[in-house]
Formats: C-alpha cells, sequence, structure tokens
C-alpha cells in the first residue's frame, strides 16, 4: 500500500488497493488519510472520493491543530527555550531539582564543570538530536573517561533533555536509538559469616556497633552513624528515619526520601542486643547512641569511622576478603537475605534502594536457583 505524505506536520493519504499509485485518480475506490491528532494519538478518516478532498481535509486538521491553544502554547515554549544555551536551560532546569540533597547537588555539579559544560555549554537547546548525544558518548570513550561517570553523565543529560523533551523542543525524542554506556558495576566483596565474625570484633565498641548495624540491618554508614535508641519500634523492627550527611556533617533525610518518610527493617537480635548493650555502657544524647567524640552537640563524623576501618584492614590477623571495602558489610545483609529466600522486592525497601533494578543489577548472582532448579520444582507442581 503506498503512501504520500506532505508538508511535515500534515499527515498523509493514501488508498487500501490492489492498483498502483499512477491509476488512484482513475481508481473507484476511496482515499484514506492518517494524521496526528491534538493529544498526539495517530488518527484514520476514509471517505474521500479524490485527492484534492483528502488534501483539503489534512489542511483543515492541520490548520485547527496549529491554531489551538495548546499549539500555540508549544510554539511560545519553543521560541524561549529553542534558542536558550544549554547552560542557560541547565540553571533553571536545576532550580527544580527540589528533591536533590546536598551530596546530590555537589555530584550533580561535578558532572556539569567536568563532562556536560566543557560539550554542550553554549549549544542551542533545539538543536539536540540523537547524533549529538551519540557523540557525546563516542568523545567520552575516546577521552578515557570511567564507564561508571559515563553512565552517570548520560543519566544527567538524559535528565534535561527529556524535561526540554515534555516542553515540545523535539519532535522526535532526542535519545530514541542512542546505547547509552554500559556500566557494569563490579562485583560486591562479601565476608563470609567466620570473616564477619572477625571483623565486627577488630575495632572499638563504636566501630562494632556500627558493623552490626550494617550486616545485621542493611543500614548505610550514614545511616548507622544515627541509630537512635527511639527508633526501636519492636523487638525485630528498627525504623530508618535519618543520615548522617557527610557533606553537611548534619543530620539529613534519607537518600532517595523526602523529609519525614523512614523506611522499617528487620532487627536481627544480635543488633538488638548490640544497641542496648551500646547504649546501657554509654548513655544516649537525646536518643542518639554515637556522636562526636570531642563534641557531644554533632553527630558522629564519617572520617572516624573510616579510619577504624583503615586499621582494621592494617591488622595482620584479621581475616577481611580481597578488594572488600567497609560497605561489604551492607553486602552481607543483602547476600543473608537473598541466600535465605527472602523476595528480593522486600530487600530492595529495606536497603532503601530507589528501584529494585538496583538490587537486581548489584545482586543477582547472589540469588539461589537456576534452570535446572526451576525444572524440578515445576516437576513437583506437574506430577501431582
Amino acid at each position: 500500500m503506498a503512501t504520500i505524505n506532505l508538508v511535515r506536520g500534515m499527515g498523509s493519504f493514501f488508498k487500501e488497493c490492489e492498483h498502483p499509485e499512477s491509476r488512484w485518480p482513475r481508481c473507484p475506490h476511496e482515499y484514506k488519510i492518517r494524521y496526528r491528532n491534538a493529544a498526539g494519538r495517530q488518527t484514520e478518516e476514509s471517505g474521500f472520493a479524490t485527492q484534492d478532498k483528502a488534501k483539503a481535509r489534512l489542511a483543515e486538521v492541520y490548520q485547527a491543530r496549529k491554531n489551538s491553544p495548546q499549539s500555540q502554547r508549544k510554539a511560545e515554549r519553543i521560541q524561549k527555550y529553542g534558542p536558550m544555551q544549554f547552560h542557560e536551560y541547565v540553571k533553571e532546569w536545576k532550580a527544580g531539582q527540589r528533591d536533590l540533597g546536598p551530596a546530590s547537588l555537589r555530584h550533580l555539579d561535578s558532572l556539569l564543570e567536568h563532562h556536560l559544560y566543557p560539550a554542550f555549554h553554549s549549544r542551542r537547546m533545539g538543536t539536540f538530536d540523537h547524533k549529538v548525544v551519540d557523540a557525546f558518548i563516542q568523545t567520552m570513550e575516546r577521552s578515557g573517561v570511567g564507564l561508571a561517570t559515563q553512565s552517570n553523565a548520560f543519566d544527567k543529560l538524559k535528565s534535561i533533555l527529556l524535561d526540554a523533551h515534555r516542553l515540545g523542543l523535539y519532535d522526535e525524542n532526542p535519545l530514541d536509538g542512542v546505547a547509552p554506556p554500559q556500566y557494569d558495576p563490579k562485583r560486591a566483596v562479601i565476608p563470609s559469616p567466620t570473616q564477619l565474625q572477625g571483623i565486627r570484633t577488630a575495632g572499638d565498641d563504636t566501630f562494632r556497633l556500627i558493623a552490626d548495624l550494617m550486616s545485621g540491618c542493611g543500614l548505610r554508614n550514614g545511616e548507622a552513624a544515627a541509630v537512635n535508641l527511639k527508633n526501636l519500634v519492636a523487638d525485630d523492627v528498627y525504623r530508618v528515619t535519618e543520615q548522617v550527611n557527610q557533606t553537611t556533617k548534619d543530620y539529613a533525610p534519607l537518600k532517595h526520601r523526602k523529609e519525614g518518610e523512614y523506611r522499617d527493617v528487620p532487627l536481627p537480635t544480635r543488633t538488638r542486643l548490640s544497641i542496648l548493650s551500646y547504649a546501657d555502657t554509654y548513655g544516649t544524647v537525646d536518643g542518639y547512641l554515637l556522636r562526636h567524640p570531642r563534641d557531644l552537640s554533632k553527630p558522629y563524623p564519617y572520617h572516624l569511622l573510616q579510619n577504624q576501618w583503615q586499621r582494621v584492614v592494617k591488622k595482620s590477623d584479621v581475616d577481611i576478603p580481597g578488594g572488600m571495602v567497609i560497605y561489604g558489610l551492607r553486602h552481607f545483609f543483602a547476600s543473608n537475605c537473598l541466600s535465605h529466600n527472602l523476595p528480593i522486592t522486600d530487600v530492595a525497601e529495606w536497603m532503601g534502594h530507589k528501584s529494585i533494578d538496583v538490587t537486581f543489577k548489584i545482586y543477582r548472582h547472589l540469588m539461589p536457583g537456576s534452570i535446572g532448579r526451576a525444572a524440578q520444582v515445576l516437576d513437583l507442581g506437574l506430577a501431582s
């Protein structure tokens, strides 16, 4: 079936018959038209005896759509933002990112300064398309930029351009057909239960408490530093409500959470006893167990934990897996959950991941099961 396209955005007309296009004027079959309506959905109409009538209807629809208030607003946005330089648009876009915490803003600023502004600072927003984006990725590859940074820079550019696309600057998504950088994080290095026992007892009582919270409840180190006795909401549940932000060195909302939001996590007996024992020995300040050792009005600083970890790593009598970082204690929690068949959806929620894709990408290899095991389970059902 041949189709004749008119002016861009106007639509097309055609016939659904066996006759070639050259015979359409003499063919008795009716013409049909195809166009996108005001909502952007593809629409067809039929019953047109001549090409002129089909074209006239397409022109009528096109003009009505062009003169609609929605189209006029879109034209105004294109006129305003299309000639705008990238750095000007980003400044306005960034002002709307009110959900970003201090650490996320610092990361965004770093990506803008070192990667996005050098590539696009003065580029007009209306000139972006998939070729421009693909060339940006290729430039990062040639420059030897790490895959993790490539992925982060692409994600930020994607957010900015999708925002512009929603405003109507592009008829087609400028990211369509672009292959994003393929960042595949290294597998998490996780201690065995025996190694964990040696690690958690290799430091002082503060280090042991943080190790127990990270390995037992899956807390991030900043969340463990904000441990509070008031958050023991049940014998087997700990409520994670805040973290010590490494940038501001003060208490802050949880990562990917707004002020006042929280998540409840499982509280193993050993971790609960570790919290209670520490509180009995050292007391609390407004319920907080950990504070700055030289100023109890301030939260526990991250560098003290990192210094302890370095000392533990240097101890010759502590068995630590090669390549393990302190975050491996949190990885142990995920491994412990998944190896005991706890649902990955629950694990993602307990760990505070933004989406289950993050959990799956990092810990997929820890999930028990295989095609062979699945076949055995299915056989049990089929045999019953």
